[in-house]
């Protein structure tokens, strides 16, 4: 199947925008890439510390400098259900590795914080800059240059976003990302919902609520909602940073643990000093991206990730921007009903044919880059598998079925719930936005409604609990940007917003702040770009205007007349209480150094050229190859 025409131009034009960013990102990648093992590089002393504390064998093999030596970095805390099984899997990886001759040594371990636990609460406004926090303590565990591969221990929200973006700062070294698997399926995500409007309308119980979630979330693994951190496994499978199929199976299962083993071998063999190098730098390219924004949009997943995803791909030098998102949602079907745009949750998802269906649908239907390399090498294809147990307790893959398991839950692409992904760009006088209607009715696609202001989601919330919001209206949530307080999520408005919907009023949500991976049935504009403290102008909304969403145009706009907007100044907060307490204080560069939402909200610059030459082989002309290109990698790798 020709690649879509619209999924061509977009590529291409990733492509010509990152050019000057994407080769200095690969001359930078050569560059720290040494021939034999990466400890080579060390002096004696260097080294003796690195091994001091192995065991002999492995000691004796890091001595040598053959073998090469596999960096375990971990999210693990027992605190986050789906971090819990990964106590176990060092032993686990270091046992496979050594299966192979090789060693394996747990290099660090990153913070790994649940956005569940610090949901609507003051900890939600170090969540986003976590990920940064998270690629910072990657890059320290790399940076003792010991290891020639990785493998990298995480699923949650910002957790694989901040892992990846550390390892495209070493993107010389392969790796492979390792996921613990979703917990079984418990109460439904419905009667979930429920029960919380019931609370949020005081005709439940704190008790009768916490029983509730108590059986929504009662095991180790992931969330079982389509939230940020499944998401995370959809793109890491559609990016090829996966082993096929290892997403969604449970933990604590033999053939979790047989996935894992597998990883571990797989690490070894595209290191140097394997048989199929291939540095997670060379993975992580603009056609992987742009595979990346399309399985989000075909699966209905999370709006946190048009800043993640922009994150990620700034840390590979390739720049993208929100037009990108729209113009492939425009293009892209969706194939998937889960939570909170179904009833359905992953593991009904990976019954009906997981991410192995949805990737061969996109590729068959040309929505999809095939030329892609992956950790199995080149060629996105050999992802389209679904992983079983052997007889010998290895993995075996087999082809995904032709068919959908369940057609309510996961369809073909000649077959969609949707033509669309369900992801939408609004612009106008109110700066740049994105909306999510997958899940949102399309009687609400647009709402005009009277602007109600409120500078914090506590301020809004009082006004729900006085009865003043019996009415249409637009909440405008203003200061929630990354300069202002760290942009947190608001999906504990969601609650008292879908009562109010429910009740026959018009309503819906404008923020310079997140909503949710689970964000749902009420329209909200979200990310809003530029954010007040940048000069946005969502800083001149007062009480009363009338303010303008439009899903179906994309206009976002306060219909006031020009000159009343012009004659405007910026609304002023004080924001000290978000900025103390909490661990906040810790946080102020962050806030100071952040990027806007469109950039990815990041605090780290693009990849710059370096003044230095990469030499290359003998017999080669400097002139004819570029040091860094794709040219110059083939040869390197072409022994």
């Amino acid at each position: 199947m020709a690649l879509h025409p619209v999924v061509e131009q977009v590529t291409k034009r990733i492509i010509q925008r990152s050019r000057p960013s994407r080769a200095a990102y690969l001359a930078h990648l050569e560059a720290a890439r040494i021939q034999g093992v990466q400890r080579g590089a060390l002096s004696c002393t260097n080294l003796a510390h690195g091994f001091a504390a192995f065991p002999a064998n492995d000691k004796l093999k890091l001595r040598e400098y053959k073998q090469p030596s596999v960096a375990i970095v971990s999210s693990y805390n027992d605190m986050l259900s789906a971090h819990q099984p990964f106590e176990y899997f060092p032993k686990l990886i270091k046992d496979a590795v050594r299966e192979i001759g090789a060693v394996a040594q747990f290099a660090g371990g990153v913070p790994a914080m649940c956005d569940g636990v610090t949901q609507g609460q003051p900890g939600m406004e170090l969540s986003l800059f976590s990920r940064d926090t998270i690629a910072m303590s990657t890059a320290v565990a790399l940076s003792h240059n010991m290891f020639d591969a990785s493998l990298y221990l995480g699923i949650c929200d910002k957790i694989v976003p901040g892992l990846l973006i550390g390892a495209l700062h070493f993107g010389h070294i392969p790796g492979i990302f390792v996921p613990g698997g979703p917990m079984t399926s418990g109460l439904s995500n419905k009667e979930k919902a429920r029960v919380r409007q019931l609370y949020a309308q005081g005709k439940a119980t704190r008790e009768e609520l916490m029983e509730c979630e108590a059986q929504s979330y009662h095991d180790a693994g992931t969330c079982t909602f389509y939230g940020t951190a499944n998401s995370n496994q959809m793109l890491m499978e559609m990016m090829g940073l996966h082993l096929p199929g290892a997403a969604f199976i449970t933990p604590g299962t033999p053939l979790r643990d047989a996935l894992t083993r597998a990883a571990s071998h797989q690490a070894v063999a595209i290191s140097q000093q394997g048989s199929s190098y291939m540095p997670i730098g060379r993975i992580v390219d603009e056609k992987s991206i742009v595979n990346a924004i399309v399985a989000l949009h075909a699966t209905g997943g999370s709006t946190n990730h048009t800043l993640h995803l922009v994150a990620i791909a700034r840390a590979a030098g390739i720049v993208i921007d929100w037009n990108d998102f729209d113009e492939l949602s425009k293009v892209v079907p969706s194939l998937t009903r889960i939570y909170p745009n179904g009833e359905a949750d992953v593991n009904h998802f990976q019954a009906a044919g997981g991410p192995g269906f949805v990737i061969r649908e996109l590729l068959d239907a040309g929505l999809a880059h095939e030329d892609v390399n992956t950790i199995l090498g080149h060629g996105l294809r050999n992802h389209c598998k679904e992983p079983f147990l052997g007889e010998d307790g290895k993995v075996v893959w087999r082809d995904v079925p032709q068919q959908s398991g369940d057609d309510s839950v996961l369809r073909g692409a000649a077959n969609p719930f949707s033509d669309n992904g369900g992801m939408v760009l609004v612009q106008g006088n109110l700066g740049r936005a994105i909306m999510k209607i997958s899940s949102v009715k399309k009687e609400y696609h647009v709402v005009e409604a009277p602007a109600l202001t409120f500078d914090s989601q506590e301020d809004f919330m009082q006004a729900y609990k006085d009865g003043k919001l019996n009415r249409d209206f637009v909440a405008v949530i203003r200061f929630q940007g990354p300069r202002a307080n760290g942009m947190p999520e608001l999906h504990a408005l969601t609650p008292a917003l879908s009562n109010l919907q429910d009740a026959g009023f018009k309503v819906a949500m404008v923020t310079d702040g997140r909503m949710s991976g689970a964000s749902g049935k009420v329209p909200a504009a979200i990310h809003v770009s530029p954010e007040i403290l940048a000069g946005g102008p969502l800083g001149l909304v007062r009480d009363g205007d009338l303010i303008r969403v439009d899903a179906t145009t994309g206009s976002f706009a306060a219909l006031v007349p020009d000159n009343v907007w012009a004659s405007r100044s910026m609304a002023t907060t004080d924001l000290s209480k978000s900025h103390i307490g909490m661990g906040r204080e810790l946080f102020a560069m962050f806030r100071n150094a952040s990027t806007p939402a469109e950039q990815g909200a990041a605090t780290f610059p693009m990849p710059s050229p370096i003044p230095t030459t990469v030499p290359l082989h003998e017999g080669i002309n400097a002139d004819e190859v570029v040091p860094g290109s794709d040219e110059d990698f083939l040869f390197r790798t072409q022994k």
